[in-house]
């Protein structure tokens, strides 16, 4: 009998939850951390645990708690920010540390930025890293580098963040936490018809128009970097849950059957590391436009992309890079790593196969993009 509760333990268990708390969160929209909801969001992770699963944070308030550190006055610059958040980052992981530690956890820090994504080895050392803490029953806390982070290798947001966090760390669940209960069908703060989108089974341009721009002045987040979150999450097979981060027990509730706020449906992911690391978006160096034939043959029957189905090369861009291939109408079809550079695929786009070596001189085989380097999205 015990064994069998033991099986039907470990069935529930063994989750990996990345928790994204937006700066609205944890100041409640004020401009001060509000210690006391920082204590209820760890008692929640905490008690997660318990149950056997695994949490990672990803926690904004660094500029927030800055400023309330600093007693001068302070513009909102870029400068004035990174500067806020080089006081405040310190202070922020110290309040979590203290915090975690009432309940005899133990937290570590990762400060990230898209480089350390984008760069194949980088991307492994901090997936390694993070399994590592996991490991060892640490609770990892996560946030951009913004001290020293150039809008080049910027994220951008905590909310795209987290879900590269949730391919790195091969979630199951990413829990936005946010000031609003979920998507709504039109905003909530001006339209009192809207009401609550629960699920969402694909994400369309109709989508994207609901979810508007950044919603507050503090953070820099709005429904729209949540949807492109969700939007890359779940094609790396991670379920997302858009919610309220002031209702009760919201982060248990998020494990339960009854789920709060706007759930995403994952998609199957792929099972090769690599392309969820091409997923991850590294940042393209190109594009290739392709014509209708060629986005036929590669999202319905997998296939490589040849010569034949190229109409011209965007940008500049050597073998090796990550580019995207667009359609006539802009929309990335697929993203991979290219076999041959922008120079040599204006002189071989349209033609056959058996053209190539004879147009280029040399042979480097017959695949532009091979389809185990890349996604079809």
């Amino acid at each position: 009998m015990h064994h069998l509760l033991r099986k039907v333990k470990n069935m529930q268990r063994d989750q990996v939850v990345v928790v994204k708390l937006g700066t609205s969160v944890l100041t409640g929209g004020t401009d001060k951390l509000d210690k006391a909801h920082m204590v209820e969001l760890v008692r929640q992770c905490c008690e997660l645990k318990k149950q056997g699963h695994q949490v990672i944070l990803v926690s904004s308030g660094a500029v927030a708690a800055g400023r309330e550190q600093l007693l001068k006055p302070c513009g909102r610059t870029l400068i004035d920010k990174q500067m806020l958040a080089a006081i405040g980052q310190g202070q922020l992981i110290h309040i979590w540390q203290s915090l975690f530690a009432l309940y005899g956890v133990n937290v570590g820090q990762m400060l990230l930025t898209r480089a350390d994504v984008d760069d194949r080895e980088r991307y492994l050392n901090a997936r390694d890293t993070l399994n590592a803490l996991l490991n060892y029953d640490v609770v990892p806390i996560i946030n951009e580098n913004d001290a020293v982070a150039t809008s080049e290798i910027k994220v951008g947001d905590n909310d795209n963040l987290s879900a590269l966090v949730a391919i790195l760390a091969n979630a199951n669940k990413l829990l936005l936490l946010t000031d609003q209960q979920g998507l709504f069908t039109s905003d909530p703060r001006t339209d009192i018809n809207a009401t609550l989108i629960d699920e969402v089974t694909h994400i369309n341009d109709e989508l994207r128009q609901l979810a508007g721009g950044s919603g507050t002045n503090l953070g820099t987040g709005g429904m729209a970097t949540k949807l492109q979150a969700a939007d890359i999450a779940r094609r790396a097979g991670v379920e997302v849950i858009i919610a309220k981060g002031a209702d009760e027990n919201v982060i248990l509730k998020c494990m339960s059957e009854q789920l709060p706020g706007t759930r995403f449906l994952k998609l199957t992911a792929p099972k090769d590391g690599r392309k969820k690391w091409l997923l991850a978006g590294p940042k393209s160096s190109g594009q290739i436009l392709i014509d209708a034939g060629a986005v036929h043959a590669l999202q319905s029957k997998g296939a490589s992309l040849l010569a034949k189905g190229i109409t011209r090369a965007i940008g500049e861009f050597e073998r090796g890079d990550l580019i995207n291939l667009i359609d006539v109408n802009q929309q990335i079809i697929a993203r991979g790593l290219t076999r041959f550079s922008h120079l040599e695929i204006d002189k071989i786009k349209g033609a056959h196969s058996n053209q190539i070596s004879q147009l280029l001189d040399y042979d480097s085989g017959v695949e532009v993009l091979h389809r185990d380097d890349m996604v079809v999205l």
